[in-house]
């Protein structure tokens, strides 16, 4: 009987500890763990600035995105992050949207951009990322 009781007491006692735990845990860690995060909202962008959903699909302006991309990224001295910027082009405008190392890397995607699209086309709007 002895053995019954301190078990069931450290049972107990386990179980108010864990309940302690659980009620010390902020509620957004309390929630779903298999739940995705959702960053729609962050996504969106202001609804006065191009997006990249904003592209149009004809053939021209994917044609002007592909061979800016393509010089941004057979460019092997830019970083990771100038290799993911944001190419959008509509009606032959180009918007650079997204962060790089450094202002060298901004000027250099500008002038890939600028020397394939024109420079009166292109709108760089990359900031450097601190």
């Amino acid at each position: 009987m002895t053995l019954i009781n301190n078990r069931s007491l450290r049972i107990a006692a386990l179980g108010l500890g864990l309940a302690g735990f659980v009620a010390a845990v902020p509620a957004h860690a309390q929630q779903d763990p298999q739940a995705q995060p959702d960053n729609t909202a962050n996504n969106k962008g202001d609804k006065d600035k191009m997006t990249a959903d904003q592209q149009k699909m004809n053939p021209a302006d994917r044609d002007l995105a592909k061979k800016i991309r393509r010089s941004i990224t057979s460019d092997s001295s830019l970083s990771t992050y100038a290799h993911n910027v944001k190419v959008i082009v509509r009606d032959g405008m180009v918007t650079l949207k997204g962060p790089v190392k450094s202002e060298d890397e901004k000027s250099a995607i500008g002038t890939k951009a600028s020397d394939i699209a024109g420079a009166d086309k292109v709108q760089n709007e990359l900031t450097v990322k601190s």
